[in-house]
């Protein structure tokens, strides 16, 4: 049985009928939430009940009233327009089943529901992208039953992190708390709306800390066995602090359900976006412009290296900062702005996290030896390159490719097509090297690395790669990631 991973929103019915069937990890941003005046709540020992056991009743009473319901109405689109927050994403589709209500005219219209939580009392929200993806028109729910049209101030579909407004005062909020400080093992409790059951409470344990998703490399996120189904995306993950410390995205299933595994933005990304959302309705990251991938054991010892660290540089955009910088490909990048690099998903979302126009300051290693290096950070736009780790085995496919110049597809005979300068993971399995050029995916030719990505992410299961090594040309069957 395949699996996936999957957004945990819902569309549903509305109507009585029940349906049984997701930067850096610095220091946390508390301009959006508001302090709160209760310390009841100031340390973890008080979710602890007098056996040991976790005791989250007093947490769900004080901020389970800042839970909220979104709902929302989803007019299809009428255009290939990318929207604010819409998921283009196949290798992690947005989990639920659309059922359409008639309009007048014929036009269909998708209703959805997910979750929310009040992060000040004027009425500001944070959710997920893709749980107002496309919407039309945006419905929050509070537990006191009043309903408000909320106005979507911002949506980035990045960090899958959106911000909506409400008319309203004096409303509950929830306490922030700080991601880096958590453990784990320690105990985390969910609430949201599954299956649209609102204010449903769900608890478990962190997992994993600093995940790596493909396609999500701006995001280290918390890995739990919280149960979470569809109808949970946007709500928050609390500690027993009772702080929010994530935002409830993503599992990992192979039926659709929850299977123990579910993914969570950390707060310190979600409230870093959320107040650039609030302020200005986008999103300003940096850049640098070069291609990553991992540092195993076998590149660490051919590079003199005592141990797998670092970030790989596998290719520099010539078009980007790091071209106008001392940067090699070859260099393994150790840390930035004094901050080590453990592994090369550490690095783009602390890029990211850099403002435009300021220095990157990074300790590579190269000829045996440490050197620093001084990038002058560009500004994203999109996904271009801000440090891609498509090379790493993280990735669905596993390669490092650039294009080819002018003068290599004349020596190659070929239009178009990629050069595979790194491979691991699924592409390194199959059989694909460094100096192959990769021509089609499943018939279609490649002209660009970006091309390359988009048809890697439609694809499904598996595809054949028409790759030139040398003279000869063979399809290679790639099992994805």
């Amino acid at each position: 049985m395949s699996r996936t991973l999957k957004r945990a929103s819902v569309a549903v019915l509305a109507a009585a009928a029940i349906f049984a069937a997701g930067l850096s990890l610095g220091r946390p941003m508390r301009t959006l939430a508001e302090p709160t005046r209760d310390a009841s709540l100031s340390t973890p020992a008080s979710g602890i009940a007098a056996r040991g056991s976790p005791d989250f009743t007093s947490i769900v009473r004080q901020y389970g009233p800042a839970v909220v319901n979104v709902s929302v109405i989803q007019s299809p689109k009428q255009d290939d327009t990318p929207q604010a927050g819409d998921s283009d994403d196949d290798s992690l589709p947005r989990f639920g089943i659309p059922f359409g209500f008639p309009r007048p005219h014929g036009e269909e219209v998708l209703r959805g529901l997910g979750s929310g939580f009040i992060v000040k009392s004027d009425g500001l929200i944070l959710t997920n992208a893709h749980v107002v993806a496309n919407a039309s028109e945006v419905t929050v729910k509070l537990t006191d039953k009043r309903e408000f049209r909320a106005k979507v101030l911002g949506s980035d579909k990045d960090t899958d992190i959106a911000v909506l407004k409400i008319s309203a005062s004096d409303l509950p909020t929830v306490r922030i708390g700080d991601v880096t400080k958590a453990q784990v093992g320690e105990w985390v409790l969910a609430i949201g709306s599954p299956f649209g059951f609102e204010n449903t409470v769900t608890a478990g344990v962190i997992s994993a800390r600093a995940r790596s998703l493909p396609g999500e490399g701006y995001i280290p996120f918390l890995q739990t066995d919280v149960p979470v189904n569809p109808g949970n995306s946007g709500g928050p993950l609390f500690n027993l602090a009772g702080e929010v410390i994530g935002i409830n995205s993503q599992i990992y299933s192979g039926s659709g359900g929850y299977m123990g595994i579910s993914f969570a933005i950390p707060i310190n990304v979600a409230m870093k976006v959320g107040e650039e959302l609030a302020s200005s309705g986008k999103v300003t990251r940096g850049r640098i412009g070069v291609a990553i991938q991992d540092v195993n054991a076998q590149l660490a010892k051919s590079f003199g290296l005592t141990k797998p660290i670092g970030a790989l540089v596998a290719s520099i955009d010539k078009e980007g900062p790091a071209a106008k910088s001392d940067l090699k490909a070859g260099d393994v990048i150790l840390a930035l702005n004094g901050e080590e690099v453990t592994n090369s998903t550490d690095l783009p979302p602390r890029v990211a996290d850099i403002r435009p126009g300021e220095t990157a300051k990074l300790t590579v290693w190269r000829d045996g030896k440490e050197h620093e290096v001084e990038v002058k950070v560009g500004a994203a736009q999109g996904r271009k390159e801000v440090a891609t780790n498509e090379g790493s085995g993280h990735g669905r496919l596993g390669l490092a490719v650039r294009p080819l110049t002018p003068d290599e597809q004349r020596q190659a005979e070929v239009k178009g097509g990629v050069l595979v300068e790194g491979v691991s993971g699924p592409a390194g399995r199959a059989g694909l090297k460094p100096g192959d050029v990769v021509l089609s995916v499943n018939g279609t030719p490649v002209k660009s690395v970006e091309q390359l990505r988009d048809l890697v992410k439609g694809a499904k299961d598996e595809v054949a790669l028409l790759v030139q090594r040398g003279d000869s040309r063979i399809y290679v069957p790639v099992e994805l990631g």
